[in-house]
């Protein structure tokens, strides 16, 4: 019986449970994937084009290449209905420099080039910025690039030789040299190494008389933070000239500071424009909404409504399109200069901070565009500052007292010519000068002479392959509508 009731005790008796199974670490995210992470996130919550975005699981930032290729497929999701392509050519990643150059420092080589007059095989410096590296080597606009880097090889004849200039000119080498021609055909040879310089955005200005008017013309490059006491002496000196029409060379400007932007606005505006309406900038909805709680990662310390300094984040700023959030600007008149007419020469680099100047004046007085058609940004960023990055995505729209803002596709111009680059800045027989000193004096453009016109005697095949070109040697060039934050207003 004893054993019996053994043997039924070891048989109900249960085996002990196994011990569980540990569950497998979970890997630490890596920097790099962090970073990652923070682009989409960023982007899904405060990119202008947000809504065309997929969801995070979908999207799966980490499993990009890098982070260029992330932002690549973040551009391409926004399809244009008119032309079945990207609406985002504007979106990229800096690594501080942008910050620098806008408050008037730069670290380049200090110089740009392009293809003249719609010829691809007479590549010819732009300009050079005042003290920088190019300037100092006597680099100067309308001379030839004969030979880049020992080649002879400086024609748009090929992708790989558009690459190579691109890359000899634009990139990130520590130093270039060249062979030049001058415009008197002598030619000298220059190594330029990059290096850190003041930029002075003003790069020539002048009085000119025109039949029984004054004109005043500026070639100003680039709005830089530090232009605004520049601006002023230039336009101080035209309004002593009696000027009363104005030429305003923004070919080569690629934008920059809205806040400067306003500043050049009002100097060249009517005094009867002043307390009407400029522009209205449109923000994200999700932004407009106060639902991008991403942007409380984003800190700065400022004084606040009450001028007490405390610490902020970009969270914490309306976005409303209201005037009492800083978000509806108004003309106020800057300066005493009397101007009636405001001529702006342009190109397909003209971008951004300056196509908003052209597109606040022209509800209020009479503007007329010369050369190219603009590149076509109305859209503008602050930066993301993420880890080692700053990463610029379009997060609003400014749209004029018309309720204008649409020109993804660019300005168009009243009168179409190429970039005369052989000749120097303030040559009265440079072709878009001559076209805007012709209209004030007569009333009319240069005339079209057959076999001269070089717009109208070469095919608009022709014509958009070479605009391709130099836009794809300036695709390094900043183009951009900066906000400063400090118009908005901060919620206490």
């Amino acid at each position: 019986m004893i054993s019996a009731f053994l043997m039924l005790f070891t048989a109900c008796k249960k085996d002990p449970a196994p011990a569980p199974t540990p569950a497998p670490p979970v890997a630490k995210a890596t920097r790099t994937e962090l970073t990652k992470d923070s682009i989409f996130l960023y982007a899904k919550e405060t990119y202008f084009w947000n809504t065309s975005l997929p969801s995070a699981d979908v999207f799966n930032a980490r499993s990009y290449a890098d982070f260029d290729a992330e932002l690549s497929k973040i551009r391409s999701y926004k399809i244009d209905p008119a032309t079945g392509k990207a609406i985002d050519k504007y979106s990229f990643l800096d690594d501080g420099s942008l910050s620098s150059q806008l408050g008037g420092v730069s670290g380049d080589y200090g110089f740009s080039a392009n293809f003249n007059n719609g010829d691809r095989s007479d590549l010819r410096i732009r300009y050079s910025y005042p003290g920088s590296p190019a300037a100092l080597a006597n680099v100067k606009r309308g001379q030839r690039i004969i030979k880049l880097n020992g080649s002879s090889d400086v024609n748009g004849n090929s992708e790989a030789s558009v690459n190579f200039l691109n890359n000899a000119i634009f990139g990130n080498n520590a130093s270039v040299s060249m062979t030049l021609r001058n415009p008197d055909g002598t030619t000298f040879d220059v190594n330029i190494t990059r290096g850190s310089y003041s930029l002075n955005p003003i790069l020539y200005k002048n009085v000119f008389t025109a039949g029984t008017k004054k004109v005043g013309y500026l070639v100003f490059n680039s709005f830089t933070t530090n232009a605004s006491a520049k601006l002023d002496e230039v336009f101080t000196e035209f309004t002593t000239a009696g000027i009363s029409e104005v030429i305003v060379d923004l070919r080569y400007n690629g934008g920059g500071s809205v806040g400067t932007a306003d500043v050049l606005t009002n100097l060249i505006a009517p005094t009867s424009a002043s307390g009407s309406l400029m522009y209205t900038t449109y923000w994200t909805q999700h932004m407009q909404d106060g639902l991008a709680t991403i942007l409380k990662n984003q800190k700065f310390y400022a004084n606040g409504n009450d001028g007490v300094r405390r610490l902020y984040s970009y969270f914490d700023y309306d976005y409303k399109p209201t005037e009492s959030a800083g978000n509806v600007e108004r003309f106020q008149k800057r300066g005493a200069a009397n101007i009636s007419r405001a001529y702006f020469i342009v190109t397909g680099s003209t971008a951004s901070a300056s196509e908003l100047v052209i597109n606040n004046l022209r509800p209020v007085m009479d503007v007329k565009l010369i050369g190219r058609k603009t590149y076509g940004k109305p859209v503008g960023f602050f930066a993301i500052h993420i880890d080692q990055l700053d990463l610029y995505i379009p997060q609003f729209q400014t749209k004029n007292s018309q309720n204008f803002g649409d020109y993804f596709d660019g300005l168009p111009v009243d009168r179409e010519d190429f970039d005369d680059i052989g000749k120097d800045f303030g040559d009265p027989s440079e072709r878009l000068l001559a076209h805007a000193l012709s209209y004030a004096q007569t009333g009319n453009f240069l005339s079209v002479k057959s076999g001269n016109d070089r717009i109208s005697s070469i095919g608009s095949v022709s014509r958009s392959e070479v605009d391709r070109i130099n836009e794809r040697l300036n695709e390094h060039e900043f183009k951009g509508m900066v906000e400063t934050k400090m118009k908005l207003k901060l919620k206490n």
